[in-house]
């Protein structure tokens, strides 16, 4: 990586100001050049009617964290990451606590991206596999 952790973290909890990564609190915890790793508080606003984490919500912390590592592979002042195809199992319930998320590149490629993404609880247990596919397109100035 060319530039620090903490400049990268700032500059992305900036830009997540007001968007859902920031109402379903996620945040980053770790970046590396092969690996982004983030979380999320499992409370009763992301649950399901029955008392546990919805998956939805596991998606959405998946995504986030999935597009993040393929941002940070590019200049993002030139090109920007869409999210194209996700895929979830959904192993294990969660009523709290932190859910983590740690996305590792299958393919790095200039234009589209494959990434499998473990969530687990804060013992290490799987809670649920995803894989995205993300595409990096070019900005119009």
């Amino acid at each position: 990586m060319q530039i620090s952790k903490e400049t990268i973290f700032e500059r992305f909890k900036a830009i997540s100001q007001n968007t859902l990564i920031s109402h379903l609190g996620i945040e980053f915890v770790d970046v590396s050049d092969d690996f982004v790793v983030g979380r999320m508080l499992v409370t009763s606003k992301l649950h399901q009617p029955d008392g546990v984490l919805h998956g939805g919500a596991t998606v959405a912390l998946a995504e986030t964290i999935g597009s993040f590592a393929s941002l940070v592979l590019m200049d993002s002042d030139k090109m920007f990451v869409r999210g194209i195809e996700i895929s979830a199992n959904h192993i294990k319930s969660v009523r709290e606590g932190y859910v983590y998320a740690k996305a590792v590149y299958l393919h790095k490629g200039r234009t589209t991206q494959l990434l499998e993404i473990r969530v687990t609880d804060e013992e290490d247990n799987l809670i649920s596999l995803c894989k995205l596919t993300t595409i990096a397109l070019p900005r119009k100035n």
